[in-house]
């Protein structure tokens, strides 16, 4: 039968204590779970083998008696050893009934699962029935995960309902949720229980959606400023305008005064970003000077009279 060096097995010295212990299994756990890597039988293995380690060092009384057993014997993880050179069975027959845990190995079925043995006790007694019970393995939350969002200046400015769809652990997930209003940019929206499954039975982790503002659409976020455009034609530049304008709460007029130029930058104040606290910042509109893509007859006479007193002018 071959030994198993628990404390190898879980990478801890033999006068860790219980939390480090502890400690130590949740991580191999959560690194060799099923649905952290399935399909892998390695992990697999490697998972039921933390289990075992931690059945036996996370309990005092197990831990004790297999110290007991260990001492003195210096062997290592996967040594293979007779039992009845160590207790079991001076000239004896020994008996092993096989009622232990079907997932842990024979050597932890020999020692705590149910054996009986017609001779002496390693452990200090005689002819010994261990009962079976259902392991108590240790279940904890699932790990957290993130993913980013992109929205929209109106959208974080008026709060809404939205739905995204991802794909987590092999499944594709739809999940509806809320922006709030007033959200900023690098604030995180917590979705509980939608990250990574917990762990023997512990609670899912949670899902955390980094809010991420896009640069491309009519508005772009600048702190709590917003930046837009506006397209105006050569004459109401030349001659001053007021131009509609829909802000993320209602239409204004933008007055361009006379012989404004392209990129120009006409400010709106209080008419920005309102985050949740109520503080609002402004509204930077840059003019962009544009010609109609079609002319009319009278405004093709109009251009040309323009541009022959502009020559007269230059003269």
């Amino acid at each position: 039968m071959q030994y198993k060096d628990y404390y190898e097995t879980l990478g801890v010295d033999k006068k860790s204590g219980q939390d480090e212990i502890k400690k130590a299994y949740r991580k191999l756990a959560k690194k060799y779970h099923p649905d952290t890597s399935p399909s892998d039988k390695k992990a697999e293995e490697k998972f039921k083998e933390a289990n075992e380690a931690y059945e036996v060092l996370g309990d005092a009384e197990k831990r004790k008696k297999y110290d007991q057993f260990g001492q003195g014997q210096h062997f290592g993880n996967g040594y293979d050893f007779d039992p009845s050179q160590y207790g079991f069975g001076k000239n004896v027959k020994y008996e092993y009934r096989t009622t232990g845990n079907s997932d842990f190995s024979d050597f932890f079925n020999m020692f705590f699962s149910g054996g009986a043995f017609n001779s002496d006790d390693p452990f200090g007694g005689r002819t010994v029935k261990r009962s079976s019970r259902t392991t108590q393995r240790m279940a904890f939350k699932g790990e957290d995960s993130e993913a980013v969002i992109e929205i929209t200046p109106e959208d974080g400015f008026s709060g809404m309902e939205k739905i995204i769809n991802f794909r987590t652990n092999g499944n594709d997930k739809t999940i509806s949720f809320k922006i709030p209003s007033g959200i900023r940019p690098g604030e995180k929206i917590k979705l509980s229980g939608q990250g990574n499954p917990g762990i023997n039975g512990g609670h899912n982790g949670d899902l955390y959606l980094k809010v991420e503002f896009k640069t491309r659409g009519k508005f772009e976020l600048d702190g709590m400023d917003l930046m837009a455009s506006v397209d105006v034609t050569p004459w109401e530049a030349a001659l001053g305008a007021e131009i509609p304008f829909d802000t993320l709460d209602g239409k204004i007029l933008v007055k361009a005064p006379a012989g404004i130029q392209t990129d120009s930058k006409i400010r709106v104040t209080g008419k920005g970003y309102k985050v949740r606290t109520g503080v609002r910042g402004d509204l930077f509109i840059k003019i962009r000077i544009v010609n109609p893509p079609v002319l009319s007859r009278e405004q093709r006479e109009l251009y040309e009279k323009l541009r022959q007193a502009s020559r007269t002018v230059d003269r």
